[in-house]
């Protein structure tokens, strides 16, 4: 099961609509640039998603899965559109047989990375979002994106952080040597998978283990954790204090 853990300073309020509105404010002393002090989520209606993706859509068919099983009312959220980084990938395709609205914002279809962040930014806007979920999203988004959706962003990482950040966890984490890694789910901030920890799940390495079949088992704890984590969160809301999640 999920254990909630660590986070950054940042307050996040949804109000009662539903909508995109929300405040942040630095504290003097924070430990690490991101996301200032998040106040209590205000529980209402079903939490509006937005979900990133890059491939093959297996985190975003999860939480599809787990809604359509639930109903939105009893999850306690709803995805209300899908966006990647490329087309014709499965994730999109995934998406559109649910009949969801997708985008796609290609990074060099503009001139800058800026450029492409408030692109990325504005697409997503477009839906008022509560939350945003990257569900495989391979583009780290930039400081338009972060301003306007710090401390809303979800993520996963297969490993436990703050270990082994960066692309290549799984890998790192084995040729380390280590008999227990596993996955993390966390707030998006300005660093590499730097933000706040949400929950994370333990995953016992074989010693027959390479990557690809760790990396397996480490995915199916993944999809459950973000499916508890995000569910959890739209229903009972959440609160940031330093570095701890708090999930009301």
């Amino acid at each position: 099961m999920p254990v909630s853990l660590l986070a950054v300073d940042r307050f996040v309020h949804f109000p009662v609509s539903g909508g995109a509105k929300h405040s942040y404010d630095r504290t003097k002393d924070s430990p690490r640039k991101g996301p200032a002090v998040a106040e209590p989520v205000v529980k209402s209606a079903a939490r509006r998603l937005v979900v990133l993706v890059s491939g093959s859509g297996t985190n975003l068919q999860a939480l599809l899965d787990a809604i359509d099983e639930a109903g939105v009312d009893a999850y306690g959220a709803e995805i209300v559109a899908v966006g990647a980084d490329r087309g014709g990938i499965e994730g999109l395709a995934r998406a559109e047989r649910a009949g969801l609205p997708t985008f796609v914002c290609r990074v060099k279809d503009y001139a800058t990375r800026e450029e492409w962040d408030a692109a990325l930014a504005d697409a997503v806007a477009a839906h008022q979002p509560d939350l945003v979920v990257s569900a495989g999203f391979m583009k780290i988004v930039g400081k338009e994106f972060l301003a306007r959706f710090g401390g809303r962003f979800v993520n996963t990482h297969p490993a436990l952080l703050p270990s082994f950040p960066g692309a290549h966890g799984v890998r790192d984490a084995l040729a380390y040597g280590v008999r227990v890694t596993g996955c993390t789910v966390h707030f998006v901030d300005d660093g590499v998978d730097t933000g706040p920890i949400i929950a994370q799940g333990v995953v016992e390495v074989r010693d027959e283990d390479d990557e690809s079949a760790l990396h397996e088992r480490i995915k199916d704890i993944e999809r459950r954790l973000l499916v508890d984590v995000v569910g959890r969160i739209a229903r009972n809301g959440y609160r940031i204090e330093g570095r701890k999640v708090v999930i009301q």
